[in-house]
């Protein structure tokens, strides 16, 4: 209904507000990661907000590198970065920023602090600094260097520019309030020494600015108007608010620059953590950040959900300043939406066993003529190869079947899925009692499989033998042991579940799939939604990743 009022979350409204009011022509927002590690799904909450807004508002979304702390940051994070908000469909405008584009800026912005008597070097130790620092309850005590003149600050800050002080042994810190109730009013730091390659300033810097001073300077410089953040950031909301009003960017706190927090996105049962993640690499727990176990962006790409499904799980998440956990079958119940009218619905048999019919022409192949995914007929359809050599899935035979089964048995009639009505006449084991064989004998007026002369209760699914592709398929569950929480109480390690993976080397599968490509995605009948992994796959040896099973009991809240 085009009348049809839409609810707008918090962070719209606040910027609804600020465009009648005139505190903002153009709104600008940012997504400013650290490349210090991979994305996760959290992240992906953050890159469509900042970018939803943005384009809700006719505005513009600036890509932006916090590259502050030379000691974590590598250019393989920025490739990775880069590559995750582009594949999220989040289109940044001009060129990628980096928050070394303004250290010169900010070293300035430093300097006209101190001119201001608004900022000192002071020489106290970490140790010293928190003693110093106070409590919650008790109000911190001034440095000793808290008086210096503005003439030696200027000098020792000059002098920590150049080198002249090793890493810790001084610092620059705002001159805020020691006694104010909120700890980082307390004469933070504001510059530290830290002598370190910069992956992208080389060695032309050794000191580096702090987060809390650098970001909303960044924010100011770019033009940023709503500076979206998580909660935790909101008791720095005041510092961020000091920083561009003492640097005149703002004249009034209800102006722009400004910040706003919501809740961050919290998925229950899974590991976010960047040096748990690390720890499951290194000790070859799982094969890289982009192992399809974890929640980075790049392993739910590398697993085969689409940009579309995280885009729908962030919408159903929503924007709100509570904060609460989210569970995984969410994420699954957006990609098996996302997916159940896109994708080929196609035959794999994933523990096979092989089924002969007797009576079957040897060496004939006929095309059976399948429909590509009966809910969505604009998928078309395509022929696969019915031989006299088939494999079926180890379940759909049984020599003494319990009640109520329906599939193959001796003296049993099936379907065959789009093909024929075969009939259970013989089977073979081997020595140790497991089934190698099962002979059946069809009936050519079933073709089709439409045939409603007589009833079957079961059909299943089936790969030619002779004509099928070999590939190696894998099924994932979740990395973290689930009834025992995601951390040891003990010793902080993860509670690994030790069948978070199962590797299954002898699966056949349609001749199609041979060809597919890394970016396809698959329905398995009755085994889930499949696609090409993109990094173990070659050409003639094609590796599949489940993507999800079938079925879930989640259903979306009222």
């Amino acid at each position: 209904m085009e009348n049809e009022t839409v609810s707008k979350n918090f962070i719209e409204q606040i910027i609804e507000k600020d465009v009648k009011e005139g505190n903002c022509e153009k709104v600008i927002t940012r997504f400013p990661p650290e490349p210090n590690g991979y994305l996760h799904i959290g992240h992906a909450k953050s890159i469509l907000l900042n970018y939803g807004l943005a384009e809700e508002f006719h505005g513009q979304f600036n890509m932006r590198f916090d590259d502050t702390n030379p000691t974590k940051e590598k250019v393989e994070f920025v490739d990775s970065i880069k590559k995750d908000v582009e594949w999220l469909g989040a289109k940044w405008h001009g060129d990628v920023l980096f928050a070394s584009d303004y250290f010169q800026q900010m070293y300035e912005a430093a300097v006209t602090l101190i001119r201001k008597g608004k900022a000192f070097v002071c020489d106290l130790s970490a140790e010293q600094m928190r003693e110093y620092r106070g409590t919650l309850t008790e109000p911190g005590k001034d440095s000793p260097y808290r008086n210096r003149s503005v003439e030696e600050n200027l000098a020792l800050f000059e002098d920590m520019k150049n080198g002249k002080f090793a890493d810790g042994e001084k610092v620059l810190r705002a001159k805020i309030d020691m006694a104010s109730p909120n700890i980082n009013m307390r004469d933070p730091i504001i510059y530290r020494v830290a002598h370190m390659t910069h992956h992208r300033t080389a060695d032309q810097w050794c000191i580096y600015p702090m987060y809390d001073f650098a970001h909303p300077i960044e924010d100011a410089i770019e033009g940023v108007t709503h500076s979206i953040c998580t909660l935790e950031f909101e008791d720095h909301r005041p510092l961020y608010d000091w920083v561009v009003m003492e640097l005149g960017y703002k004249k009034d706190v209800n102006g722009t620059p400004k910040q706003i927090e919501f809740a961050k996105l919290y998925l229950n049962n899974v590991v976010t953590g960047k040096r748990y993640i690390k720890k499951l690499v290194e000790d070859g727990i799982v094969d890289g950040w982009d192992d399809p176990r974890l929640v980075s962006i790049a392993a739910l790409r590398r697993r085969g959900f689409t940009p579309e499904s995280i885009r729908k799980f962030v919408e159903l998440v929503g924007v709100t300043k509570a904060q609460g956990a989210v569970e995984y079958p969410m994420l699954e119940y957006c990609i098996r939406e996302d997916l159940k009218l896109k994708a080929k619905r196609m035959m794999a048999v994933l523990d096979p066993v092989k089924l002969i019919i007797d009576n079957y022409p040897e060496g004939q192949v006929e095309y059976m003529e399948v429909s590509n995914n009966q809910e969505a007929p604009e998928l078309g359809m395509r022929k696969v190869p019915f031989t006299k050599e088939l494999y079926i899935e180890r379940e759909d035979f049984m020599e003494e079947p319990p009640k109520k089964y329906f599939r193959l048995f001796p003296g049993n009639e099936v379907r065959l899925m789009n093909a024929y009505f075969v009939k259970c006449v013989d089977f073979k084991k081997d020595a140790d009692g497991k089934i190698t064989e099962v002979h059946c004998t069809y009936d050519p007026a079933t073709r089709g499989g439409n045939f409603t002369e007589r009833k079957v209760k079961g059909t299943i699914h089936w790969v030619s033998a002779t004509e099928g592709v070999k590939a190696e398929v894998r099924l994932y569950e979740n990395i973290v042991d689930e009834e025992k929480g995601v951390y040891n109480e003990e010793d902080g390690s993860i509670n690994v579940n030790p069948n978070s993976l199962t590797i299954l080397k002898e699966c056949y599968l349609e001749p199609e799939l041979a060809k597919a490509a890394e970016d396809e995605k698959f329905q398995f009948v009755r085994n889930g939604y499949f696609c090409v992994d993109c990094k173990d796959s070659k050409e003639g040896a094609p590796v599949f990743n489940r993507i999800v099973s079938l079925k879930s009991s989640f259903k979306l809240p009222n």
